[in-house]
């Protein structure tokens, strides 16, 4: 049996700065049959002539997208409208993946039609490795699963849809709970390190708090006066957060 296609998405915008790690991860998969692309915003810094480098090392099934996008989102989706694989799985440009997490997910894919796998995540803070975690997909109506993991069958994004890009940082938590309220998608946890992802993009400010709440409020998993709450201490939060830095400073 001829071992499937993976398709890998990294979108990119002015990421000279961290994409080479995420670059030299794909070079080195020990899992051989990847279709790569990297969907890039219009870059103006260094990232596309270190993309140019590394060309050579990449797999030889690459495409390289740069224009104008709508988002880290939109980006996502005209990687996912292109891919030709049977798993898509997304690795930001400051993110990577273990050598072989490609190879995991293969081994541990079901099979199924509509099915999403994912694992643990290393999370990272200001370079130093802060924890490990998994958060069981059972539990996706109180809390996000680790999305730098996933990888999602193509026939998925097919029949239940994309990212929404009305949302600026949750829409990762809109999708996964659109497929989990769905009933027909089947998710498969790996207990093995995945991703290695650096906080402090906009998922983990406040704005993510927020949006992440929203999520929660129309899907029906949370009520509006407990969303109303969360928005508030989330304001207030933001707020002495910004005054205690303007005191430090």
């Amino acid at each position: 049996m001829p071992e499937i296609l993976v398709t890998i998405l990294t979108p990119c915008f002015n990421s000279g700065k961290t994409i080479e790690k995420t670059l030299e991860c794909i070079e080195s998969q020990t899992y051989k049959n990847i279709e790569y692309i990297i969907v890039d915003g219009g870059s103006t810094d260094d990232t596309l002539a270190i993309i140019q480098r590394h060309k050579d090392k990449l797999p030889q099934d690459f495409k390289l997208i740069s224009e104008k996008d709508n988002g880290i989102y939109d980006a996502m989706n005209k990687g996912i409208k292109l891919a030709k694989g049977q798993l898509i799985g997304i690795v930001n440009s400051d993110d990577s993946y273990e050598l072989d997490t490609v190879e995991q997910v293969v081994t541990h894919f079901g099979n199924n039609r509509y099915e999403v796998i994912y694992g643990m995540q290393r999370i990272y803070l200001d370079g130093e490795e802060k924890t490990v975690v998994i958060y069981h997909h059972e539990f996706l109506p109180q809390q996000m699963i680790t999305h730098p993991t996933c990888f999602v069958t193509r026939e998925t994004y097919e029949k239940f849809g994309v990212f929404d890009t009305q949302y600026h940082s949750a829409a990762d938590y809109d999708l996964m709970l659109r497929y989990y309220k769905s009933g027909e998608v089947v998710f498969t946890p790996v207990y093995r390190v995945l991703s290695n992802f650096a906080l402090g993009g906009m998922s983990s400010s406040q704005t993510g708090v927020r949006e992440n709440a929203l999520v929660r409020l129309r899907y029906g998993y949370l009520s509006k006066r407990k969303y109303w709450f969360i928005v508030l201490k989330s304001h207030l939060y933001e707020l002495l957060h910004k005054k205690q830095t303007m005191g430090m400073g």
